[in-house]
């Protein structure tokens, strides 16, 4: 597909998508069960310390948005499929090889704690289940594949999430 229809689809996901996936879904999810905290419909004083990780998360996925944008001359007029035509290493993805997934579990864990609900943090053990042993690894094969010694190096400088990696002091 060309450039221009892949930026096109990108921003429908990333303006229409990603705010339905993880602001209101999690809210609906909510409704399925009981609000711990909430008293007469409204959150209670320790319900509002999740918009603290919610606040996060939508900051990372900002700054991730726009390491993207500023990245977008670096995309061939034609890109085959889904797939990366180059390998993103600057901004968030200097510090965590998946900052998208790690702003998306801050604004889940947000919502669990807004909300009071059990039933989005079922929501959110299975995604962390489903990413770290299904999802990561997938795609770490598929890069490695891809971008070979490239990858490798940034795999040994960037950790999975956060923090130093493994061996260093």
């Amino acid at each position: 597909m060309s450039r221009w229809t892949m930026l096109v689809l990108g921003l429908v996901v990333w303006l229409v998508g990603m705010p339905l996936a993880h602001g209101v879904v999690p809210w609906a999810i909510s409704l399925l069960a009981t609000r711990y905290g909430w008293i007469d419909g409204q959150p209670g004083m320790w319900n509002l310390l999740g918009l603290v990780p919610v606040v996060v998360g939508i900051a990372l996925l900002i700054w991730t948005f726009v390491t993207g944008l500023r990245n977008v001359h670096r995309m061939p007029e034609r890109v085959e499929g889904f797939v990366s035509p180059y390998l993103l290493t600057s901004g968030p993805y200097a510090f965590t090889r998946n900052p998208m997934y790690l702003a998306e579990l801050a604004l889940w864990v947000g919502w669990t704690i807004f909300y009071g609900s059990a039933a989005i943090f079922v929501t959110l053990a299975a995604m962390i289940v489903l990413g770290t042993f299904v999802v990561l690894p997938r795609e770490e094969r598929g890069l490695e594949a891809q971008f070979g010694e490239t990858y490798l190096q940034y795999k040994r400088t960037a950790p999975r999430w956060l923090g130093k990696m493994r061996g260093e002091e």
